[in-house]
């Protein structure tokens, strides 16, 4: 059984799902954008049996608090710090695992370089560190990074419409009627709450700052070797497959699965995803 549950940091409700026995070794679920906890909503459950399972959302994600931006500061390192505080303060954990899409991966690496003895597993689903891994995705988004302003922020603001949002989960997969329609519906619901609109640009603006953190997070990869999982969506626009055999130099002994479909693989491949990493990390 779910439970769904909320805890208190820093003045913040965050809202997380959680399954399984907290006696099992525990897996932390951290979502990308513009997703939430919602997204592994078919994976909770194929794993409860064999792990502790927590999946939060972010601030200004899901049903977690999403003060104005007057109000609180949208950066990469702010929302992991938030995440942190939760993991080892509300929560009480001490050592775990992080399966980590999209936005999760600069969450939960920054984690992970802060507390590499908590980490006993990684599972990297279209979640980069590398550099060659910047996918054509993120061309709009360049000028914006460079010098924000009115006239660069236009076609960043198309990455928060429904049409791009659907995008986000059909495109490279092989069978549409397979996907969904609650993920993209869900997300775009959220998407277009008052004021969410600057929450996301500011992160979006904001990403370009975790390609500076690359090489602590490689350093992390190097001295430690966790058990890492990779299983990457091929046809992602937004993340390469160039970035996740990437993930090989550091860590050579790293399970690499490329599977052939886009950015939201859970969405048509989470038996398989479920499989390997009851397989790769219980």
């Amino acid at each position: 059984m779910i439970t769904y549950q909320h805890a208190t940091v820093r003045g913040h409700k965050i809202f997380y799902r959680e399954a399984g026995s907290k006696s099992s070794p525990t897996i932390v679920l951290l979502h990308g954008f513009p997703s939430s906890s919602h997204m592994f909503r078919d994976l909770i459950p194929q794993l409860a049996d064999t792990f502790h399972v927590i999946a939060p959302d972010y601030i200004g994600f899901g049903y977690s608090d999403a003060p104005d931006v007057s109000e609180f500061e949208y950066t990469f390192d702010n929302l992991a710090a938030h995440i942190e505080e939760l993991l080892f303060g509300a929560l009480g954990l001490k050592k775990f695992s992080i399966y980590v899409q999209d936005y999760g991966a600069p969450v939960g690496f920054r984690i992970a370089a802060n507390h590499p003895d908590a980490i006993e597993g990684i599972v990297a689903q279209n979640g980069n560190a590398y550099a060659e891994g910047i996918g054509a995705g993120f061309d709009a988004m360049k000028p914006f990074w460079a010098n924000r302003n009115a006239e660069t922020e236009k076609p960043v603001r198309a990455l928060v419409t429904k049409e791009t949002t659907i995008f986000q989960y059909t495109h490279g997969v092989q069978d549409v009627s397979r996907i969904n329609p609650d993920s993209y519906t869900f997300d775009q619901f959220l998407l277009d709450r008052p004021g969410n609109d600057a929450i996301q640009l500011n992160l979006l603006h904001n990403y370009q700052f975790n390609l500076a953190q690359y090489d602590r997070w490689h350093e992390f990869f190097r001295s430690r070797q966790p058990k890492t999982l990779i299983v990457w969506g091929k046809n992602d626009p937004f993340f390469t497959v160039e970035g996740a055999k990437a993930y090989l130099r550091d860590i050579p002994k790293a399970e690499l699965h490329l599977l052939d479909t886009g950015h939201f693989a859970l969405e048509d491949s989470c038996d398989f995803i479920a499989q390997q990493i009851v397989k790769s990390l219980r």
